[in-house]
């Protein structure tokens, strides 16, 4: 079955214009692993690629060398061999006499995949990159696209070069995993009919991956599926985890010791606090492997509302790499209805409580649009305070602080159900706001909000309290 091409229209849109435009044009595209990047190039520009090459991890320049005069002869019709390069000038050389017996009054596109493994094991790769933009491209209709999986790298290497291709990026892109409502056109495109509870469960164990999407099976629950792709002893993702770090980053062991390490924390960990949790020394690359980490969508960085920079907090947002440390690493469970029996334990409400929020983290314009204040400048943040001796501590999910002199204080809460707030709940939610009053001194309007998958059913602890329900589906909305 052909793989749906589903939303991405910002980068389909991006990727014409520079088709379109009048200049030589070089694009960047990061993103993770296995998010689609190359599926969205090739979709995009179809018969414009002249030529392409792909990284492989870890193999030598002279194996990439072969490849790329086998790519030469493929795209330019040659019936005989075409000559091995000794060096990469020689091979960008190669590629500048091939383009030059094409027609370009029609823009042609030449595209490098996984380009941090082309340039891994020769630094004169990209000074043969540099040379053929430079020297040849910039004066001719070509798009360049430059991908690579390992985006702190591609940032580093090649948007912030400091020799020739220094400023030489005309656009860049970063690939996204997909949104809610994107996750659920992707799914219907194959067959796949979920409820939004299923692709709510499907996305906190899994993501908005498409290359682990696709591998869903429409004849099967999504309870089956996770059994399926998770815990069957050929899982499709039973060992993902193993290989998802060690493709994007040399010496990846540091990268894993902190993804362990804040799979620990619900409110997320400061930098002094993910060193000692992960055992790691405290040195200066330690902060490239948090930017790392952070580039390529594995963690996120969040501000606690009105804290300082040095107070930012790191937060594990990959799903399937959170659900991996859970669930499938070093547990011996195996098989048909794994997944049904692990749902029944307290380790998966604890789980689904933390991955739900994670999913609500990344889906604030909807929860926005859903609360009518789209127009409204606001910033999200959360709030942690410790208990003291003479201070009561609290924890709020999501702030949205807003122009409008309202600060939104929402609560979320993944249920099976329609929500009933209890007198418990509903003392702790008003304590909350009185500990943040206190703290922040604030004198916006607190304006209480529930997301819960199912709604809240109206009671006489909610009635007076919350101000504003948003479920599930309105985080399926989709954003124009």
């Amino acid at each position: 079955m052909n793989i749906a091409f589903i939303g991405r229209e910002s980068e389909q849109r991006i990727l014409t214009e520079a088709l379109n435009s009048p200049e030589a044009e070089m694009v960047a595209i990061v993103g993770r692993r296995r998010v689609g990047k190359t599926f969205l190039v090739r979709h995009t520009y179809e018969k414009r690629i002249v030529f392409s090459l792909s990284g492989e991890l870890g193999a030598p320049r002279e194996e990439h060398w072969v490849k790329w005069a086998y790519a030469l002869k493929e795209y330019s019709g040659a019936t005989l061999p075409v000559a091995t390069p000794r060096s990469w000038f020689d091979a960008f050389t190669m590629l500048i006499d091939y383009l030059k017996t094409l027609d370009l009054s029609e823009k042609k596109v030449v595209f490098l995949d996984e380009l941090s493994w082309l340039a891994a094991q020769d630094q004169s790769f990209m000074r043969g990159l540099s040379f053929f933009w430079n020297d040849w491209a910039v004066r001719h209709n070509i798009v360049v696209v430059i991908c690579g999986s390992a985006a702190s790298w591609m940032i580093q290497n090649v948007v912030n070069h400091t020799g020739g291709l220094h400023n030489r990026i005309t656009r860049q892109i970063n690939v996204k995993p997909f949104t809610l409502s994107e996750t659920k056109q992707f799914l219907m495109s194959r067959g796949c009919h979920f409820s939004h509870y299923e692709i709510s469960e499907l996305y906190m164990a899994l993501g908005g991956v498409p290359h682990y999407l696709k591998e869903l099976r429409s004849d099967r629950s999504a309870t089956q599926n996770i059994d399926l792709l998770c815990f069957a002893e050929n899982g499709f993702l039973k060992t993902e985890f193993s290989n998802l770090y060690f493709a994007l980053f040399e010496n990846a062991k540091k990268h894993i010791a902190i993804i362990r390490a804040l799979a620990t924390s619900k409110q997320g960990m400061t930098r002094p606090d993910i060193i000692k949790s992960a055992k790691i020394a405290e040195n200066g690359n330690t902060s490239r492997v948090l930017e790392e980490l952070e580039q390529s969508g594995f963690i996120g960085a969040y501000f606690p509302f009105g804290k300082l920079k040095k107070d930012k907090l790191f937060r594990l947002t990959d799903e399937y790499s959170l659900f991996y440390l859970q669930f499938i690493e070093d547990k011996q469970h195996d098989g048909s209805g794994t997944w049904q029996h692990l749902s029944q334990t307290p380790a998966y409400k604890t789980w689904s409580g933390y991955a739900f929020e994670s999913l609500c983290l990344k889906h604030i314009p909807q929860i926005k649009k859903a609360l009518g204040i789209s127009g409204v400048y606001s910033t999200a943040s959360s709030f942690y305070q410790k208990s003291k001796a003479d201070q009561d501590g609290a924890q709020i999910d999501l702030l949205i602080d807003r122009n409008d002199k309202v600060i939104n204080v929402i609560e979320i809460k993944y249920h099976n159900n329609v929500l009933s707030l209890t007198k418990e709940q509903a003392a702790s939610l008003r304590r909350k706001l009185q500990v943040f009053e206190a703290a922040t001194g604030t004198r916006k309007r607190l304006m209480p909000v529930m997301i819960s998958t199912f709604g809240l059913k109206s009671n006489e602890y909610s009635s007076g309290l919350i101000e504003a329900v948003i479920t599930l589906d309105n985080l399926f909305d989709v954003m124009m």
